[in-house]
């Protein structure tokens, strides 16, 4: 007589479970050593590797709030929308079109977010630079959002905040009202230097090219991220160029600050309490 149990292997296809992966974005490998993180650790590090220090990219967005007291931004000239004065072609695409696939992947209409909003209660003209968009390249839209922002900070009297993260320099595709417009930016600030003002920079990885060679090295205190990249051609460049050995930690913050480019160097977790102490220090 047939038995109705099943048999062995019956019982163990009844009872199999489908195995349990591990989520994806749970970790993440740290571009400084290389080690495999939590995610979650890291962003509650505000972007910082627990093991070596490494602060990697944050957004724009991001900048904000982990810099401004919460709520408590307002965006200025958000409408302002780059041109192509030029008809550029970079060999690849029209640099219209290049504008668009940048605004539907970062969700930025150019490079630079500006405003204002509260530092521990303090209120401050804020600016950021994202170097997610075409490498922060500083076209015209760049530059008048930033002078916009020194000259709104010059009548209002307050403390001005710019946070550099900028690799790309003065935009190519648009010529020589790219280049302009480090002049203009740094116009603005000698203005606003005049009339009493408070400029403190922040530099973070990467701030080359016309950035670096404009207002971002014009702060009354110039802070930088550790180990940021911080110069104005960079190290393959220059190496390339004068064909001699650079010096171990050419154009990083503790390169420039031993050598005085640079006043501090600020790790992001303590960036807005050193803000808002040196706003209270210089009685801004």
């Amino acid at each position: 007589m047939a038995s109705d149990r099943p048999d062995s292997s019956t019982w163990r296809n009844m009872i199999k479970r489908p195995k349990r992966g591990v989520p994806e974005g749970l970790w993440m490998r740290c571009p400084g050593c290389e080690q495999t993180i939590f995610r979650k650790e890291a962003e509650k590090r505000m972007g910082v590797c627990p093991e070596c220090d490494y602060h990697w990219y944050v957004s724009a967005p991001e900048r904000i709030r982990q810099v401004l007291d919460e709520g408590t931004f307002e965006q200025w000239d958000s409408d302002l929308q780059p041109a192509d004065p030029l008809d550029f072609v970079d060999g690849s695409k029209p640099y219209r079109e290049r504008i668009k696939t940048e605004q539907a992947r970062t969700g930025l209409n150019d490079a630079a977010v500006v405003g204002t909003g509260m530092i521990r209660a303090r209120r401050v003209a804020f600016g950021v630079t994202d170097s997610s968009f075409i490498m922060g390249s500083m076209g015209s839209v760049v530059g008048e959002k930033l002078t916009r922002l020194i000259e709104r900070a010059t009548e209002q009297q307050l403390p001005l905040i710019i946070v550099s993260g900028s690799g790309g320099g003065a935009r190519m595709h648009e010529g020589m009202l790219s280049l302009m417009q480090m002049a203009k930016v740094s116009a603005a600030l000698a203005r606003f230097d005049t009339a009493g003002g408070l400029f403190i920079s922040v530099l973070t990885n990467p701030t080359m090219g016309g950035v670096a060679a404009s207002f971002a090295s014009l702060g009354d205190l110039v802070f930088a991220e550790p180990k940021a990249l911080i110069g104005f051609a960079g190290p393959r460049t220059i190496k390339a160029t004068i064909r001699i050995e650079l010096p171990k930690g050419f154009q990083t913050s503790e390169f420039l600050l031993e050598h005085g480019f640079v006043d501090r160097i600020v790790r992001r977790q303590d960036l807005k309490s050193e803000i808002a102490r040196t706003i209270d220090y210089c009685g801004k």
